[in-house]
């Protein structure tokens, strides 16, 4: 199979899959069906600009991304999370004790590996252009019709592309989910996130340090060497003049926030602001689509769920449709999609539930609230099998984890 094509014309194309969307989620989802023996087409405009947020890559996607053989060109780019902090800096009332989770009580190296998306992207894009049967097809989707026995996707370089099953990792504005006629739950909170990178005086010694405060988390994530990555949620005026300081005087802000953990700070690259809200599809798959990613979930950045929620769509569908195949089903039978829906719906809910409610909790004057929250903390860390389930389940539940999260083949 040609892996490139960017030639006009109305010449339709073929493939067994589409995937729409070249985020991790998507470069990773093309990459099993690939590897799994499936034809894929990879359809997303060529993207020059340089991603300088970070990921955390957590222990079951780490996993996943061992069993497909690309965790080891990935792995030198990443800083391992060997402990995780969590600081109450409400300056409340009603204030819970620091907890520090530590990944040898799970009998790991580390909860997970922190990585800039630019290598992130740049690896797995080198992983999908080696690949014989998929496709990268550099184009929008124009339009995407459903049919009976398979998609039809009309792109920007004028091409068609005819598919029995489109999966759309095409972000929270997905198209493919428009086209698949799949409705969402949004909302907003009063919250703008400042992403940025660092680098500091004093080692972080594989620490990962969450504070929480009144408007929302501060969190620094270890990066390779004495550096950190930063995401910084506050109400939307104070991160709009905090993303206008210089360098040096947002450094010395940082610092101070951060009560010189890491010692003298200076700020590497460029700055970001994201305006914080949530996104749930009613369903995950829907007239020969699927969803997976932000396409079908978007929650705050807290406790390194996003992506790593995302990879669990990516290996629980892969999972699925590998099994059809071995059945004999068509892959983009109602049956199929609905045992997508039903593996990865309680998931979903929870994980978007609880970093709901959490954040909410920070926001929250009520001293219930605060009451509840502090307690919990408290019980975290003061009772082990308690914190044990809290830390596996952060990196995955345990009864929503895929194969190839388990180091199982899908066969």
């Amino acid at each position: 199979m040609t892996k490139r094509k960017t030639a006009s014309g109305n010449t339709p194309r073929q493939a067994d899959i589409a995937v729409v969307g070249a985020g991790p989620s998507g470069m990773g989802m093309a990459l099993l069906l690939a590897r799994h023996g499936f034809r894929t087409a990879l359809v997303a405009p060529a993207v020059a600009a340089a991603d300088d947020r970070t990921t955390a890559l957590l222990e079951s996607s780490v996993e996943m991304l061992r069993s497909l053989k690309l965790w080891e060109r990935i792995a030198p780019h990443t800083a391992p999370l060997e402990h995780m902090r969590i600081i109450d800096a409400t300056g409340r009332l009603i204030r819970a004790p620091e907890v520090v989770f530590d990944a040898s009580e799970l009998d790991l190296p580390a909860f997970g590996y922190n990585i800039r998306n630019t290598d992130l992207n740049r690896e797995l894009a080198e992983a999908c252009a080696s690949e014989p049967l998929l496709e990268r097809i550099d184009a929008r989707l124009d339009a995407l019709e459903p049919g009976e026995s398979g998609v039809t996707l009309s792109l920007s370089d004028g091409t068609t592309l005819s598919a029995r099953l489109a999966i759309g990792a095409d972000g929270r504005r997905s198209a493919v989910r428009e086209a698949a006629g799949i409705a969402v739950s949004e909302w907003r909170y009063p919250q703008c996130a400042l992403v940025l990178n660092l680098e500091h005086d004093v080692p972080h010694h594989g620490h990962s340090s969450e504070f929480h405060t009144p408007t929302g988390p501060f969190t620094l994530v270890p990066l390779k060497g004495r550096q950190s990555s930063l995401v910084w949620v506050q109400e939307p005026g104070e991160a709009e003049r905090l993303h206008a300081l210089d360098d040096d005087t947002l450094a010395l802000e940082i610092e101070r926030r951060a009560a010189s953990i890491l010692g003298r700070m200076r700020v590497l690259g460029k700055r970001q602001l994201y305006p914080l809200g949530g996104l749930t599809a009613r369903t995950v798959a829907a007239n020969r689509c699927a969803l997976v990613g932000e396409a079908a979930h978007v929650f705050p950045p807290i406790g390194a769920q996003g992506l790593n929620l995302g990879l669990r769509d990516v290996a629980a569908l892969g999972e699925i449709l590998v099994a059809a195949r071995r059945r004999g089903e068509d892959i983009g039978a109602p049956s199929v999609l609905a045992a997508y829906e039903r593996a990865r719906r309680p998931d979903i809910i929870s994980r978007t539930t609880a970093v709901d409610l959490l954040n909410r909790s920070l926001l929250s004057e009520l001293l219930p609230v605060q009451l509840l929250r502090g307690i919990g903390l408290y019980l975290a860390g003061r009772v082990p099998p308690l914190r044990r389930l809290l830390m596996r389940e952060g990196i995955a539940p345990l009864m929503a984890r895929p194969r190839l999260m388990r180091g199982l083949p899908l066969g």
